[in-house]
């Protein structure tokens, strides 16, 4: 079975047209069908400076509202979190809302706990996706360790609306 995900970051450009496939329903405003699962991350390029996108799975809704939990499932690999560390001022659409903010690392403690709560509430989804993104977590304690290993594990990022953002680290 085809794969987008197994083996790194897209490389091929049938993988990224894959991977990339839900910006366009949000291009053209049909973004919020995709419900509260999926987040559009408009971020700048720490290069280019200019706007880019990615749609992510939401890992968990945060305590204020508004506030949203993203995971970097290739680490400091993945380009836009290369680039929200950068420039952490973020724009983002989860369903039909659309929110200013900045993005933030977990610290590494947060961060693996939060991806161990997110496991035991989704298991199967949980272990597909890490298992296509060459992790073999067995446990909670594992999880929790990917998601504390900000470099080559699976950090989380905080999406907060203006006005909510936490301190910076």
């Amino acid at each position: 079975m085809f794969n987008p995900l197994k083996g790194g970051p897209p490389r091929t450009a049938l993988r990224r047209v894959v991977l990339r496939a839900p910006i366009s329903l949000y291009r053209i405003g049909l973004g919020g069908l995709l419900g509260h699962r999926l987040v559009l991350l408009t971020h700048i390029g720490r290069v280019s400076g200019q706007p880019r996108k990615v749609v992510l799975e939401v890992v968990a809704q945060d305590e204020q509202p508004g506030s949203y939990l993203i995971a970097s499932g290739y680490g400091e690999r993945s380009q836009w979190l290369r680039n929200v560390l950068a420039q952490p001022r973020v724009c983002y659409q989860v369903g039909w809302r659309k929110y200013e903010g900045t993005a933030v690392p977990l610290p590494p403690e947060e961060s693996g706990r939060r991806l161990a709560e997110y496991a035991e509430r989704h298991p199967r989804l949980a272990a597909k996706l890490m298992d296509s993104l060459g992790h073999a977590p067995r446990s909670s304690a594992d999880f929790a360790a990917l998601g504390a290993d900000r470099r080559e594990g699976v950090p989380l990022i905080r999406l907060s609306p203006r006005g909510q953002a936490p301190d910076m680290p």
